[in-house]
């Protein structure tokens, strides 16, 4: 991976990124960290800086690496590596290595956190704000309903703004 300036993700649809390639949101350090697909997400500019916003649920494992470090990766791979990221999105690293099973290799990144050889695009973050979201703030009560309220095992997500520091691609 080589280190890129920001300006590559202008080249980037964020919308595809995202929600039709998924990513791997990471947080820890080569030696102990947790990572797990996502669809949900925003770029963008925010306090006069290039921030990402993530969702992570407060049951997933993963929660803890990024609610305990100041850094979290999101790696962006190519339709090739498919599989491996719809498998760290179906076990617990809890539970099993799952980056091992996937075929993916980590690697530290900018900060002392990680990212992985086959991402053909890495964003290095750092937390700026955090945000538990709660009920009584949905103003479209279907959304609710739909995304959470029948979903077992689903609390609500906590929202992440954190600036995007470094980008290798």
């Amino acid at each position: 991976m080589n280190k890129q300036d920001i300006g590559i993700l202008a080249n980037e649809d964020v919308f595809k990124l995202i929600g039709k390639e998924w990513m791997l949101v990471s947080a820890g350090t080569i030696d102990k960290f947790n990572t797990m697909t996502a669809s949900w997400g925003c770029l963008g500019w925010l306090w006069n800086r290039p921030v990402a916003v993530v969702f992570i649920r407060p049951e997933r494992y993963t929660y803890g690496f990024i609610e305990d470090n100041e850094k979290l990766t999101l790696s962006f791979f190519g339709e090739d590596c498919r599989k491996a990221l719809q498998l760290c999105g179906s076990l617990s690293g809890r539970d099993c290595d799952k980056v091992a099973e996937a075929g993916l290799h980590p690697v530290s990144m900018e900060g002392g956190t990680v990212g992985f050889c086959e991402a053909r695009l890495t964003l290095v973050c750092r937390k700026l704000f955090r945000s538990a979201m709660s009920p009584d703030n949905f103003t479209a009560p279907e959304l609710l309903s739909t995304w959470y309220n029948d979903r077992p095992g689903g609390g609500l997500h906590t929202i992440f703004i954190a600036e995007i520091e470094e980008v290798y691609g």
